[in-house]
C-alpha cells in the first residue's frame, strides 16, 4: 500500500523533469562591447545661400578633422532632407563612410524653397544650414 504523502508528491515529483527541460539555459557573460566614440562632424557644404536644382549631381560635404579613433556608425551613416523643423522622409545618401567628409548625391525633386537643410546621421545627428532647393514646383 503507498503511504498518502507519496501520492500526494508522486506528481510533482515526476513534473520536476519536464519543469528543468523548460527552464531557460544559464545566462553565458555579455560580450564585450566595442569602445565607440560620439563624433558630431560639421556639415560645411551646401551652406547658407547655397542654391540646388532638382536633379543636378551635388556635393555635400563636412569636416573630418576632429574624428575620433572608434566611429558608431562609421560606414553606415545617411543624409536626410530637412524642410524647415520638420524632417522630410526623403533619403539623400545612405550607406556613406562619415570618413570620407563629402558623397555625391543627386538633388532631390521638391518644391522650390529656401528654408532646407540636410541632417547627417551616423552616430548622432547634425544638421547644416538652411539652403535653396529649385524644384519643378514653385508655389
Amino acid at each position: 500500500m503507498r503511504s498518502p504523502a507519496f501520492s500526494f508528491f508522486a506528481p510533482t515529483y515526476f513534473c520536476f523533469p519536464t519543469l528543468a527541460a523548460a527552464a531557460p539555459a544559464p545566462a553565458h557573460a555579455p560580450a564585450a562591447l566595442e569602445v565607440r566614440d560620439i563624433w558630431t562632424p560639421k556639415m560645411t557644404y551646401p551652406a547658407k545661400g547655397t542654391v540646388w536644382e532638382s536633379g543636378k549631381t551635388c556635393t555635400v560635404r563636412w569636416e573630418t578633422k576632429d574624428a575620433p579613433v572608434n566611429i558608431t556608425g562609421a560606414d553606415s551613416g545617411f543624409i536626410l532632407l530637412r524642410s524647415g523643423d520638420e524632417e522630410v522622409p526623403v533619403v539623400v545618401a545612405h550607406n556613406i563612410t562619415l570618413r570620407d567628409g563629402h558623397v555625391q548625391v543627386t538633388a532631390p525633386q521638391v518644391v522650390t524653397g529656401d528654408d532646407y537643410s540636410l541632417v547627417l546621421f551616423g552616430d548622432s545627428g547634425n544638421w547644416g544650414p538652411q539652403f535653396t532647393i529649385k524644384g519643378p514646383i514653385s508655389f
